[in-house]
């Protein structure tokens, strides 16, 4: 991205006020919502989501540039944790008021017009300019979900701007404050065949839905099945062999022992 200006904006946080209106826009993505569930699930099951963190899905995020409200609501965002009760966050939420700046925020590709990409800083401003220099996010992630493209981007602390962050061997995006991978992933969840947001561990395993997890679970109670029949075939091979043995010293006149 080439250098942008920074207007000299008073940034402040505040509460959204009860009267303003938020924008009652549908959902333009028929994959959002299953995208964003599906990050969040991961990170539940494997309890990798504390009790005091919150992850949001098209939701308010407020600052307050000059004395006028700007709200932005990214398709996902992680917020490591939140100071106040989840009844006060209902409507939306202002960082450094209600809790920790988001650590990751998503935008999922579904237009032509690439507000996701927007530096504009006269007001309102646009999406990039307001993660990047208002939030100051520290990764910023945009998919698109038809190609499976994923850019993410990682603030640069000493330039104030965002720089396209590099992945692993496995095309997988580290997200330190995390302490996960980020990457995509090509499969079907909830009958939508396609390519997926996925969590990778720091051992490079993948943090599994609860679809998974219940197949994981079958497939080893079926095992464990096959493996307590096998073991009752040999037993019944051994007596059958024992019971055979029996039979040919009886024949020859010798009584087995017991």
């Amino acid at each position: 991205m080439t250098a942008i200006i920074t207007p000299n904006y008073q940034i402040t946080w505040e509460k959204l006020p009860d009267d303003y209106k938020l924008p009652d826009d549908p959902v333009d993505n028929i994959n959002q919502p299953f995208l964003a569930a599906a990050l969040t699930e991961s990170l539940e099951l494997a309890g990798k989501l504390p009790t005091n963190a919150l992850t949001t899905t098209n939701y308010g995020i407020c600052a307050t540039l000059n004395g006028k409200t700007v709200v932005k609501a990214p398709d996902w965002a992680y917020i490591p944790q939140i100071k106040v009760s989840r009844e006060e966050v209902t409507r939306s939420y202002t960082p450094q008021l209600e809790g920790d700046i988001p650590v990751i925020v998503m935008e999922f590709l579904s237009d032509t017009e690439r507000s996701e990409y927007s530096v504009k800083f006269t007001y309102p401003p646009g999406k990039w300019f307001f993660y990047e220099s208002v939030l100051k996010v520290p990764n910023y992630a945009i998919f698109e979900p038809v190609s499976g493209d994923l850019e993410v981007y990682i603030l640069n602390q000493d330039t104030g701007r965002y720089n396209l962050h590099t992945r692993n061997e496995n095309q997988h995006y580290w997200i330190a404050e995390m302490n996960l991978y980020l990457g995509v992933w090509q499969g079907t969840r909830e009958n939508r065949t396609g390519n997926w947001l996925r969590w990778w561990d720091e051992n490079g395993q993948l943090l599994l839905w609860g679809s998974e997890l219940v197949e994981q679970e079958r497939q080893r109670v079926e095992q464990e099945r096959q493996r307590a029949e096998q073991e009752s075939q040999r037993a019944e091979q051994e007596r059958q062999r024992a019971e055979r043995l029996a039979a040919q010293l009886r024949a020859a006149g010798i009584e087995p022992e017991d």
